[in-house]
């Protein structure tokens, strides 16, 4: 396959219309649930119990499962039930919830890390509970354990945020842009890396400025820092296509990143580690751009984790109108939520809501055009995947490598059918690793 060709993918509208707004914290929620699923991987187990008194910072779940991340209180209060909800791919988890005292009390285990070895900045950041903000949610202290670690040279920060109306990153870059080169330079150092780069679209040129005299003012012979512009074309975030517009390396299907001898992070999660190492404070809190068409006052906020979506939209002033769609992400990948009901994850970068008039009419039959194919970045063809989704027909799916569809919305946004194409293709998938499970 011709993977990540440069002309591929779609020029989506930016709607980047809360970029200049700064970020605003939300006042303390009467009730959190934090659920115990908010990373890849097996999920946690609550650690707390009913009737327990907690404190911000506390683990309340965990799990010794390698594939993990700690789950800690964002409020201080008592633990008034654990609980089952369902997740927004449709999974049932376990959940904390927890009613807040007002009090924001720190709980005594929240101390700056010791960290002088590479061993315990790996444990510095699990403990953490840190994971990849920018939406996949893989745990980030894995990410940081390749099996080829001496063969890892480039440390990529992924600053893209192609997605239309999301500007938590951009908003990060531009209020803690020395958090962020803390944090990667502490990444750089410990996984004795030679170069670190940021990669940001074009159409944030403030964000790019700032980085950049930044990078100047740190980078040094063996430990260089660079900023790189990419084009403002979605999908220039999705990790693939990142590293094949940065060093011009193609991670092959069934790889990672390490295997070309790259790490990508989200910008927000260098951040955040950085924050971390200086005052031990976990992943309790996160940024989130509200936006869309219902939304009456559109803000990035910082939310305390768990707090039901219902109540950020409160704080944005509630509907303009009823929301016809919710959505957890951005409109090219991101999930439609039954209601307001659910609470903010770790992963989550924004929540959207849709008035009536941006719905799209109900799809139609497949014209066989091929824009989908067209935009494709990983050279896909989803009509084929579809007939042979049709026919349950696994070992084509696999042969026609739908395993490296990375879901990121193209095909679906240029389908003059509007199709449900993304959909199709998790089902394929889902069907392929079923069977590879029985053979």
């Amino acid at each position: 396959m011709g993977l990540f060709s440069r002309v591929r993918g779609v020029k989506a509208p930016h709607r980047k219309n809360t970029a200049d707004r700064e970020t605003v914290k939300m006042s303390v929620p009467e009730t959190v649930i934090l659920s115990m699923a908010q990373h890849i991987g097996p999920p946690c187990k609550p650690t707390v119990k009913v009737g327990d008194t907690v404190e911000v910072g506390q683990v309340v779940g965990d799990s010794d499962a390698f594939l993990s991340a700690p789950v800690h209180a964002s409020v201080s209060g008592e633990v008034t039930a654990i609980t089952t909800i369902v997740m927004p791919s449709g999974q049932p988890a376990e959940a904390v919830v927890i009613r807040s005292d007002g009090e924001q009390r720190v709980h005594e285990s929240v101390v700056p890390p010791t960290v002088e070895s590479y061993d315990d900045f790996v444990k510095a950041v699990r403990d953490s509970g840190l994971v990849g903000l920018g939406g996949a949610g893989f745990p980030t202290h894995v990410k940081l354990q390749p099996k080829n670690l001496e063969e890892v040279d480039t440390v990529i920060v992924n600053a893209a945020e192609c997605e239309p109306y999301i500007t938590a990153d951009y908003r990060e870059c531009m209020e803690n842009s020395w958090n962020i080169v803390s944090g990667m330079q502490t990444v750089m150092e410990y996984l004795d890396t030679q170069r670190v780069i940021i990669a940001i679209e074009a159409n944030k040129p403030d964000a790019i400025a700032t980085l950049t005299d930044i990078a100047k003012t740190v980078s040094k012979p063996g430990r260089e820092v660079l900023v790189h512009t990419l084009p403002a074309r979605y999908p220039q975030g999705a990790e693939k296509v990142l590293i094949a517009e940065v060093t011009g390396r193609k991670v092959p299907p069934g790889k990672l990143p390490a295997d070309v001898g790259c790490v990508v992070m989200n910008v927000t999660s260098v951040s955040v580690l950085a924050w971390y190492l200086k005052s031990g404070m976990p992943l309790v809190e996160k940024r989130l751009t509200i936006d869309g068409s219902a939304v009456k006052e559109p803000k990035n906020v910082l939310v305390p984790l768990g707090t039901p979506i219902k109540d950020v939209m409160a704080f944005c002033g509630g509907y303009k109108e009823e929301p016809r769609k919710i959505l957890m992400g951005g409109p090219m990948m991101g999930i439609a939520l039954r209601d307001d009901e659910l609470p903010i994850l770790k992963q989550n970068n924004a929540i959207l809501a849709f008035a009536e008039e941006e719905l799209l009419p109900a799809p139609s039959a497949c014209i066989r055009c091929g824009r989908c194919a067209s935009v494709c970045p990983m050279s896909l063809t989803p009509p084929v995947l579809a007939t042979a989704y049709a026919k349950e027909d696994a070992k084509e799916l696999e042969k026609r490598g739908i395993m490296v569809c990375m879901e990121c919305g193209s095909c679906a946004y240029v389908c003059p059918a509007n199709r449900p194409i993304v959909q199709t293709m998790r089902l394929a998938k889902d069907l392929v690793r079923k069977a590879q499970k029985k053979s």
